[in-house]
This record gives structure tokens, sequence and C-alpha cells, in this order.
């Protein structure tokens, strides 16, 4: 086969819930270890998923957006990171036509038709027979455009009721059937935001090889892989800017610091940043090597005793960002950035560098896509710039000794961090709720990179002067 042509196939569900991550994870760790190497994608905002996915696949997971993107920045993103794989598996979100609108904006369908890519529908057939071809029939029929691979059968429960709804889905919709996932115990483990990440289940290895072991057992792999569509990917140059005067970011990941876009990542190489991975419940302080630091979101109110513990950590932070070190934080990030976080009735102290006391509510206070454009100064975004995110929080602002007006971004959709507005500002700190994805976002990772080289030069300087 030709190198550069990857098979690839979109898998996507009737709603969310339906089933298809079990099914996506299965299929990614059998073709892994059957010896392929598979590149994940996953449509939509995401981490949690994508962090499975690329457990599964044993490389990272990319994530392809309609809306945070557009079209020929996703379909460039996904033909270079496709380069060099097997196979190239995306899984979507929701329900198949799914979108922000009722004639399905930003779908899966709709990714799926922008990329021409089959789909693998996996639908949940609890206590449901014949009307599961009624509804990969009414699939089939809604778009003509998108082209159904086959289908996967979730949650059955005997030979029997497998055999009737397979038999009624290839008669009246005329869609093979190429697997089922037969009722099991849950194999991802479930907490009260949903699934929990892999990072903080110790088991996380094993689930996946007993989702590898089902797929093996009851999926057509052949029939999968016979049925996907070869892409012809791309290889181009990677050209890293600044000459090679490479700054030195720090971006804090572990249990309670997890979520992180694997393009943001690299965007900041690109743009000619030198990554250190950094503990934050177990490091002492800040490296004093950091030209920059990177907070991303997750959950740091699961660990917000090991936090509080970690005083040298925190100061150092603190301390860091008084001295004018460039500080960008998303969502987790901002809230450890605050003053401290009340859960059950304990306050934790944190960073200190904004005066925000946080609380956790039992229900969403923000979800969904959100868009904000920049009417204040601040260190890494220029004013007037418009930019697209993404929600999603459960954290409240208890209290803050500030007033909206002073935060740098105003929200035209979406919730923000007070007043309809995003973007806490000091000195070289820039936090807020909204997280973007940087290949829609070029701006983000230029910002960061250059606003570290600002700092690089000024400590240079002053090193300078004292010799």
């Amino acid at each position: 086969m030709d190198d550069d042509l990857v098979p690839s196939l979109v898998v996507a569900g009737l709603s969310g819930g339906s089933g298809k991550s079990v099914a996506t994870v299965g299929l990614i760790a059998a073709l892994r270890r059957a010896g392929h190497r598979v590149v994940p994608f996953k449509k939509g905002p995401d981490y949690i998923d994508a962090g499975w996915m690329g457990t599964a696949a044993g490389s990272p997971c990319y994530n392809l957006d309609p809306f945070l993107m557009e079209a020929q920045v996703l379909r460039d993103s996904f033909l270079l990171h496709a380069a060099g794989a097997d196979f190239a598996i995306i899984e979507g979100n929701r329900g198949l036509y799914d979108g922000v609108n009722p004639e399905g904006g930003y779908s899966t369908a709709e990714l799926a038709l922008q990329l021409d890519l089959p789909v693998l529908l996996v639908v949940n057939c609890t206590k449901t027979t014949r009307t599961v071809a009624a509804m990969v029939l009414g699939c089939r029929e809604l778009d003509p455009r998108v082209r159904f691979a086959g289908v996967i059968l979730n949650q059955i429960a005997t030979l029997r009721h497998e055999s009737i709804i397979r038999q009624a889905v290839e008669r009246y919709a005329g869609v093979p059937v190429l697997g089922i996932v037969p009722r099991m115990k849950n194999i991802f483990p479930m907490r009260h935001l949903g699934v929990t990440p892999h990072q903080e289940y110790d088991a996380a290895g094993r689930a996946v090889a007993e989702l590898a072991e089902m797929a093996e057992a009851n999926f057509d792999l052949e029939g999968i892989v016979r049925l996907m569509r070869p892409v012809r990917t791309a290889r181009p140059d990677r050209v890293v800017s600044l000459n090679g005067n490479r700054v030195t970011i720090g971006v804090l990941r572990d249990q309670a610091f997890q979520f992180y876009y694997q393009e943001n990542l690299e965007a900041l190489e690109q743009c000619g940043a030198r990554l250190v991975m950094i503990n934050a419940l177990q490091a002492d302080r800040l490296p004093d090597e950091l030209d920059g630091l990177y907070i991303g979101g997750g959950f740091p109110e699961t660990s917000a005793g090991r936090l509080a513990e970690n005083t040298g950590f925190r100061e150092s932070v603190r301390k860091m960002a008084a001295s004018g070190l460039p500080i960008y934080a998303e969502c987790g990030g901002l809230i450890f950035l605050g003053r401290s976080i009340v859960l059950d009735g304990h306050e934790y102290p944190l960073a200190g560098v904004f005066p925000v006391t946080f609380g956790i509510s039992r229900r969403p206070q923000a979800h969904g896509y959100s868009v904000f454009t920049v009417e204040h100064e601040n260190p890494f975004y220029d004013v007037g710039t418009r930019v697209s995110g993404h929600e999603f929080r459960y954290s409240t602002v208890a209290a803050w000794d500030g007033e909206p007006g002073e935060l740098a971004l105003k929200m035209e959709r979406g919730t923000g961090f007070a007043g309809g507005r995003d973007g806490l500002v000091r000195n070289n700190v820039l936090a807020l709720y909204t997280h973007v994805l940087a290949p829609g976002t070029p701006a983000w990772a230029q910002g960061l990179v250059r606003a570290a080289a600002g700092y690089r030069k000024k400590k240079q300087e002053e090193r300078g002067k004292v010799r």
C-alpha cells in the first residue's frame, strides 16, 4: 500500500452515552494489538475521551472541531497528524447529526462530509430490537451524502437479541452490522463529572486491554478495515521560528492539571518553545530556567488538599508571577491562581495571584462553545482579536475583589468569569475560563512565545547589568 494512503473512518453514535467511546477505544486498542499504528482523533472540544483514545493507541490523540477551526485548517490538521499511520480513527461527539442549530451545523456528520470519510454508527440497543433498523434507516436517509460503513450494536443482551436486530438492520436499512458490544459492567470508571480521566485511574491499562479483547471477540475487524476510506496524507516540513533561539515554557501536567490539547503543545514548540513538564503536586518550586508558564485545565478540586499542602510550590508561582513571568492559565489553571477554593466547608489555599475564592457546584456553570473579543491590554492577545473557544466548568466564583469591567475579554458567546466577561490580568498573567484550540487560534501560541521571549531578554539584560 502507498505509505501516504491512510485508511480512515469516523465512529459516531445516535446520542451521547450511545457507547461510541467504548467501541472506539476497543477498536483502536485491538488494531494496535495486531501491530498497527493508529492515530486517534476526537471530534469536538474534549480532553477525557481523547485521553482514553490516546492511551489505547499509545500515541497522542488530536482534536478536530468545525466550530473552532476553519474547514481548510481542520483538513490540514487531519492530514498532517495522520501521516505515517496505518489507520486514522475519529470519534464523533453527541449524536451524529447534533450541532448548534436545526441544520446540524458543526456536527459529526458535517465533519465526516468535510473529510469525505465513512461513518461507523454505534447504536445503544437497550430494550429494543427492530426499532434499531428504523433509527439506522433514519440516519441514512436524513442526509444521503453521509456514507455509512456499518453499524456496531451496543448493549446486546443475548444471541437472540443480536440476531433479530442484525437481520432487521441489514434487511430494512441496508447497512451491514460489523460487530456488537455485549452488555457488561462499566469499563470506564465514572464519577459526578462523567468519565474519570485515565490519569486518575490506576487500572486504565487493564480497562483498555479488556476493551481490546472485547473488540477482537465481537467486531468484524477485517470488515471494518475494508470499509475505511484511504486518505492521502501530507508531510509538510516543520519550521521552528525564533531562529533556534528557543524559550523555555513550563507546563503543569499531573493529576490536577491534565487538560491539554496535543496541538497546543506542538504549536508552542513550532513557535520556538522548549517545553518542561512540571508536577504541581510534587515539585517544591518552579524551575528558575522558565521564560513562561502554561497552566491548562483539569480537576484541581480533586487534588485541592495536595495542592494546598505544597506550600513551597504555591509560593514560587505567586512570586514568579509578581516578578513578571508570563503565565497563561485556562479554567483549572485559573482556579489554581486564585486565593483559595472552598470544598465541603473547608477552605484550601491556592497560589494567591488573584484575589478570588472559588467553590464547586453540582451543576455545570458553563458548558459549550464560546467566543470572546479582546478589549483590554494583556500579555498575549492584541486588542481587537476575536477568539472562538469553549467552556466546561462546575466551579463558581464565591468571592472576588474586583469588577467585571477590569476583565480583558468580552464574551460574545458563553459565560466567562463574571458579568459577561473573562480574562483576569495581572503583570504578565492572563487567566480565563475559556479553552482555546491552537490550530484555530494561531495568535495563542505566538502570543505566549512572544511574551516568553520578551521576559527572557529582560532577564538576560538584567544579568548583564549585574555583571
